[in-house]
């Protein structure tokens, strides 16, 4: 019982700074209050977690358990330490789902240090203490009176300081996933249970209605090619085109694309923004274990019958591309464009002229990035694209200066730029076959060390900007405005408008003129510019017609 009590109070003590940092700045009347109140609170945790270490405490148990512990707390507080993250069911469920590359991305000599002092060493310690071996009786009292303590620290809190507790519980939701191990034991465990999968129910088809009217003017008989890229870990406010000092925009900058400023992600993850803006739902309203057995736009997309490929150069498509055809980039030229087994964004143009070749209507291409993946942004870049010097070469952020951070992240912006001016003139050349437009949205944006802060992956509802706000440029050929009567320039007008994540899926149904009951021409951010001006059907020689197919 004894060990079991050592090692709640090196837990409480050594692996929550983030808690008690929190703690320690809020507001007190005194300096003596503050410590007053924190060491109620240290009480507080530490009766709760004795409360169930207690309780495992018998002789052939206490001792896994408590090396267990350690270790895995220890690599845990490293992570919240140097990145300042939250430990809830996204990240838990980030960690499960994340690739070998970007696991690989995540280990660092620093790590290897941590976890020796913090996990190794006390983990030894604790296997060499000789346990004195105990009858059951005695075994028993040592667990009751361990039990009568912990309950009794727990009611003189909660009897003494009720109003207090209650106001920073309220005021600071995010505590529970601050408290080391309970964060990640509770999430874990839910998550290897099953308690996140999708629920087992019958796939409901959306949009089965769904036809593309085609819109036709003199002399224009062309389908539409709609390429999306999907971003990953892009802010809106690093790139040049929205105001960024930094010149990370210099080859979109000549080309006549509209950049709007105000648009929000749906989540800070990949794993919840990613389902979430290619579902019919609304971000408030987002049910994942719904959206895993229904449509998305994808779908209702094919169902119009358009030809839908999703290419990735990420760690997957997170159940969105499951009924379309998809392509992993990796398997496109790996000697020319990848390195380390990952490959750069580029890689995903290879080839997309003899799959275009094959369509014989419309047809949307989703490429999803590597984009600005983090910590080592310094691997998303080819080094000829490495323009902002000196840059942060290593995956522990905490230990590069915040220029440096920021020179490798804004590279990767760059880079982005390149990839999508690429896309563009790769559909430039498309013009004489389809109508073309590109659409670019990043799924959610990165910190990058504000308030000591960095990556992504905090509960949306207290995230800062720099995870929320995301990106979103589009670029349409001049006959696709001309056959869509969707002038440029009306879009370049609405280009402050408020948007989020719900704008996508309508406004990819309004870009492809899909005809169906599930579209929402409000959430369709090009609708109030369609048909906004005679000049464009007069100068394609006549008003557009509207056909089927």
């Amino acid at each position: 019982m004894v060990l079991s009590a050592v090692v709640t109070l090196l837990l409480c003590l050594f692996y929550n700074g983030p808690l008690w940092r929190l703690i320690g700045e809020q507001p007190y009347p005194s300096t003596l209050d503050r410590w007053l109140f924190t060491a109620a609170f240290f009480s507080f945790v530490a009766a709760i977690m004795q409360l169930f270490l207690g309780a495992l405490a018998w002789p052939r148990l206490v001792k896994p358990i408590a090396i267990f512990l350690l270790i895995s707390a220890a690599s845990v507080n490293y992570f919240m330490e140097s990145y300042g993250i939250l430990i809830d069911k996204t990240m838990v469920q980030n960690l499960f789902e994340t690739d070998t590359a970007e696991a690989t991305d995540l280990l660092s000599i620093q790590l290897l240090l941590h976890m020796l002092i913090k996990g190794i060493v006390p983990a030894v310690i604790v296997l060499l203490i000789p346990l004195k071996r105990t009858t059951l009786k005695p075994q028993l009292t040592a667990q009751s009176l361990s039990l009568f303590c912990c309950i009794t620290l727990i009611g003189l809190n909660a009897a003494v300081l009720y109003k207090d507790f209650s106001s920073l519980f309220r005021n600071h939701r995010e505590i529970r996933n601050l408290v080391v191990p309970s964060n990640y034991l509770y999430y874990t465990s839910r998550y290897l249970a099953g308690a996140y999968d999708p629920v087992d129910h019958t796939f409901q088809a959306l949009g089965t209605d769904a036809v593309q009217k085609r819109l036709v003017s003199a002399g224009n008989h062309k389908p539409d090619l709609l390429v999306v890229v999907l971003g990953e870990t892009a802010r809106s406010m690093n790139f040049s085109l929205n105001g960024y000092a930094r010149d990370t925009n210099p080859e979109l900058a000549k080309q006549p694309v509209v950049s709007f400023r105000q648009v929000e992600s749906c989540g800070t993850s990949t794993a919840v923004s990613v389902p979430c803006m290619f579902s019919l739902m609304a971000r408030d309203s987002y049910n994942e274990d719904q959206a895993n057995y229904q449509s998305n736009v994808l779908d209702v997309l094919q169902q119009a019958g358009i030809s839908v490929l999703w290419r990735d150069n990420n760690s997957g498509c997170k159940g969105v591309c499951e009924r379309v055809p998809h392509e992993d980039a990796g398997q496109f030229n790996p000697d020319r464009d990848c390195r380390d087994e990952e490959c750069f964004d580029e890689q995903m143009l290879t080839g997309l002229e003899q799959w275009l070749a094959q369509q014989t209507g419309s047809a949307v291409i989703v490429l999803h990035q590597k984009g600005s993946h983090g910590p080592a942004y310094y691997k998303r870049v080819p080094e000829s694209y490495a323009h902002f010097t000196p840059v942060c070469d290593s995956n522990q952020l905490q230990s590069c200066s915040q220029e440096t951070i920021t020179n490798a992240y804004d590279n990767s912006i760059r880079y982005t730029d390149h990839l999508l001016s690429r896309v563009i003139d790769f559909l430039q050349q498309q013009n004489g076959l389809f109508n073309t437009v590109m659409l670019y949205v990043s799924d959610h944006g990165e910190s990058l060390g504000e308030n000591n802060i960095y990556l992504h992956g905090m509960p949306r509802m207290i995230a800062p900007d720099e995870q929320k706000k995301v990106p979103l440029i589009t670029w349409l050929s001049d006959d696709f405005q001309l056959s869509h009567r969707l002038p440029t320039s009306c879009l370049q007008s609405r280009k402050n408008t408020p948007l989020s994540h719900d704008n996508l899926t309508h406004s990819l149904l309004g870009l492809m003129n899909v005809s169906t009951q599930v579209y929402a021409p409000e959430l369709d951010l090009f609708a109030p510019c369609q048909g906004s001006s005679a000049t464009l059907a007069q100068h394609a020689g006549s008003s557009p017609t509207t056909t089927d197919g």
